[in-house]
């Protein structure tokens, strides 16, 4: 069995597509997933499946959860090895002055491929910094000046819909919590 890590986009945010995390385990469990575990109310599954096909996987938990919890469900699926690379590829003093930036980890559904969206990434020359990995963009804001961040400006691009955002921490304890 390989083990999974799903993330969804746009669940309990803004008091916008509320889904109880106990819900939410269940429904993986009746579609057959075993040792599921979820983290904190973003929509952070872990989980083992038979299936080895990433885009068969995806399309399967987005139409199931899209039925059982009637909204437009967007999953970003990786598997533990993929998971590992975006840790293992973290640029240079990513995730390390936290007092001065925050650091988020952008996850790019298949079979798009970070490298392939960077350069439609927007960022604020003064105040972002976007760097591609294989499996992930990890991007980097000054906070004394996240109000001019260009990083709220995704949400509106085409691009966006294949992409669902982990602040680093998340991304850390997931990661953590996978190799337990």
């Amino acid at each position: 069995m390989t083990k999974y890590l799903a993330l969804l986009r746009g669940i309990n945010v803004g008091g916008n597509n509320i889904i109880k995390m106990v819900d939410l385990k269940a429904c993986f469990e009746k579609m057959g997933f075993t040792d599921v575990k979820t983290y904190i109310q973003s929509g952070n599954v872990i989980f083992k499946s038979d299936t080895k096909d990433l885009n068969q996987l995806t399309q399967t938990i987005e139409k199931t959860l899209s039925e059982q919890f009637n909204y437009n469900s967007v999953v970003v699926v990786i598997t533990h090895q993929q998971l590992n690379k975006v840790v293992e590829e973290i640029p240079t003093n990513f995730g390390t002055d936290k007092d001065n930036y925050r650091y988020d980890v952008l996850f790019i559904k298949t079979p798009l491929k970070a490298t392939e969206i960077i350069a439609d990434i927007p960022q604020h020359n003064e105040v972002d910094k976007a760097y591609s990995g294989t499996h992930a963009i990890y991007f980097t804001r000054l906070i004394e000046k996240t109000n001019r961040s260009y990083l709220s400006k995704l949400i509106q691009l085409p691009i966006y819909k294949n992409i669902t955002v982990r602040n680093w921490n998340t991304t850390s304890k997931l990661h953590q919590l996978m190799n337990n």
